[in-house]
């Protein structure tokens, strides 16, 4: 076996990343949200599918990696790099905050089929502020990003797993005491957000019985076990540079990998595994099959040398923020921008391109996926 890999530029992180947001991208802009096969929908609450692992791994490949950037500054924490950590988390909010807005401002300024004035399309952009989503997926990563940087800078990357522990079982005490595990209004999760943002901008899920209800997946108080998801990741980013051969950096991987995911399951019966609430036991099965599966690619991609396949993956492992934003804009226009269809009616590209794979695809969940792809 090969033992002179670099550590410091494994194929396989960026490949892991590519695959992961390429994931992302997949699941969250299907054909038609009605014809989803079961394992691309994320779990209804309890429980967990192949699409709830594609979030969390990307956050275990994101402490990967800045333990990776802050091992070529010698784990340096000067002013200069504060200024920097602040800049980059509060961009990747923004950003995030700024898609939250972009759908709902494109749907309203082309609302021509409504018979609108521009007017009138103009007081809706202006009206959705008043329903705007704060919270989301790029804004949980900020929150994450900065807190676990900030945790390892203030204690020297000394006490990971001390402060792991505190983390993951405060919220599970939090939990316990609060409602933590039922979909309500009385949940501590949806209680913080509706107290801080308001239930108007909160994301609404479904519930069987109540309809919808005001929670957050990606709520403030539920960023907490987050933290501790790339803090583990940061530990295995450890555990990669500090091995001296390709040998041991894939072992100790499937061995953190295997203990986390035994750890899971067997609290599981006493804290449900749940995307959700980003329950303390989602946290390690999701870090323990993430661990596995770095592994896995270090082994197939590093040692094998069979990398002609992730060619693809890799190039979204470079640029994973630029897609993510990319192919959110362009799932907003392709649905959103309107294209006159004659007698005064309008469809767009979305419905056009759909219509055109399904008549390819008789299956409509075949077609939803191959428009996802």
């Amino acid at each position: 076996m090969n033992t002179n890999v670099k550590s410091n530029r494994l194929l396989s992180l960026d490949v892991m990343r590519g695959i992961t947001i390429a994931g992302m991208i997949m699941v969250n802009n299907p054909g038609s949200w009605s014809s989803v096969y079961a394992p691309l929908r994320h779990a209804s609450w309890n429980g967990i599918t192949p699409t709830d692992l594609v979030f969390p791994f990307f956050m275990f490949m994101m402490g990967v990696a800045v333990y990776f950037s802050l091992s070529k500054s010698n784990f340096s924490f000067d002013k200069k790099f504060y200024v920097k950590l602040v800049k980059r988390s509060v961009l990747l909010f923004l950003i995030g905050l700024v898609l939250n807005w972009f759908g709902g401002f494109v749907y309203n300024l082309f609302r021509v089929e409504d018979g609108l004035s521009f007017a009138d399309r103009m007081t809706a952009v202006y009206k959705q502020f008043e329903s705007l989503r704060i919270l989301g997926v790029l804004q949980r990563l900020a929150l994450a990003y900065f807190f676990a940087v900030l945790i390892m800078a203030i204690t020297r990357k000394k006490y990971v797993w001390p402060i792991i522990a505190v983390l993951l079982g405060g919220y599970t005490l939090a939990l316990y005491l609060g409602n933590g595990f039922e979909l309500a209004d009385t949940n501590v999760i949806a209680i913080v957000d509706n107290s801080l943002f308001g239930s108007n901008h909160i994301y609404r899920l479904w519930h069987p019985e109540n309809g919808a209800i005001a929670f957050d997946p990606e709520g403030l108080f539920s960023t907490i076990p987050s933290i501790a998801h790339v803090l583990i990741g940061f530990y295995a980013g450890r555990l990669i540079l500090d091995s001296k051969t390709i040998d041991v950096k894939i072992e100790k991987l499937l061995m953190l990998g295997t203990c986390l995911l035994f750890a899971g399951y067997l609290l599981s019966y006493g804290c449900p595994i749940n995307k959700s609430i980003w329950s303390p036991t989602f946290v390690l099965v999701t870090c323990g099959a993430g661990a596995q599966l770095l592994g896995f690619l270090m082994w197939v991609i590093d040692v094998k040398g069979r990398k002609k396949w992730a060619v693809p993956f890799e190039s979204f492992g470079v640029n994973p923020l630029f897609l993510y934003v990319l192919a959110a804009v362009l799932s907003v226009l392709f649905s959103a921008v309107p294209i006159p269809a004659g007698g005064g009616n309008y469809t767009s590209i979305h419905t056009l391109l759909l219509d055109g794979i399904t008549m390819l695809c008789v299956d409509p969940y075949l077609s939803s996926l191959v428009y996802a792809l």
